[in-house]
């Protein structure tokens, strides 16, 4: 007994401790991983970071039994991140106007980088997607920290205040969706204290000149209608609306996951 129990602590591994119910370490913070179903533990996998909404923790997207399925239907895992007291740190935020968001983005490194070394991710094939405030943090990685993911899906969610000027390299494609009624993060935005949120139409239009993206096509995809762009080099940046106010649903996320890959983003 006394081999078996040490042969456990010398060969187990800090990934083989955390999972969708225990937190995987990174720092002084942490995220969760549900790995696709049938995985068999060895192959690399491509994997969607979720950044949860104002509030939210990795636990409760691990609890989604919905969006797990779905992700792990896509042959993905997924990454439930955890911002610190259930926020993000960005530019321009309540109680946060200052700062650049450089935590943030060591943080999602850190994540990455454990996320290669621990699980068998495919580090070329991670997208970032979120719902409202997680929203917000998945266009603040796209414009200022993109080079660690192959795309974008913000739901519900764009900068504070204003974009920036301009993004980091490389351009990235983005499908952004939201509901044309949302009343929480409206597409126009609204007050929050001393700031407020941005336009939706700012933040697409910034990126529309940053990406040199040509004339826009419209298309529907089940409840959602979209405005389609694509530049020489084959990133998209596609705007989807839904009926609706500030709510998730899954079939939207797997919208975008799959226009990521026919665009041959991951």
């Amino acid at each position: 007994m006394r081999m078996i129990t040490l042969f456990f602590l010398l060969f187990t591994t800090p990934a083989l401790a955390c999972g969708t119910d225990t937190d995987c370490k990174v720092g002084d913070r942490s995220y969760r991983i549900a790995m696709p179903e049938g995985h068999d533990g060895v192959t690399p996998v491509g994997a969607l970071i979720w950044s949860h909404g104002y509030r939210g923790s990795a636990a409760g997207v691990m609890r989604n039994g919905s969006l797990r399925r779905m992700v792990s239907d896509a042959g993905l895992a997924l990454i439930g991140a955890q911002g610190v007291g259930g926020t993000w740190e960005l530019p321009y935020g309540p109680r946060t106007f200052d700062s650049t968001g450089a935590a943030e983005f060591a943080y999602f490194d850190a994540v990455i980088d454990d996320l290669t070394a621990n699980h068998n991710i495919n580090p070329d094939r991670i997208i970032a997607s979120g719902f409202s405030a997680g929203g917000m943090m998945v266009w603040n990685l796209a414009c200022s920290h993109p080079g660690k993911f192959a795309g974008f899906v913000p739901m519900s969610g764009t900068f504070w205040l204003k974009p920036p000027e301009t993004c980091a390299a490389p351009v990235s494609s983005i499908v952004h969706i939201h509901g044309d009624a949302d009343k929480t993060v409206p597409l126009m935005g609204r007050a929050i204290r001393e700031t407020k949120q941005g336009e939706v139409e700012q933040a697409l239009a910034m990126y529309e000149d940053f990406a040199n993206h040509g004339d826009a096509t419209t298309s529907t995809s089940g409840t959602l209608r979209c405005r389609n762009r694509s530049n020489a080099g084959g990133e998209i940046l596609e705007f989807c609306l839904f009926s609706g106010g500030h709510s998730f649903r899954t079939e939207h996320l797997r919208h975008g996951i799959d226009r990521l890959k026919a665009a041959g983003q991951f």
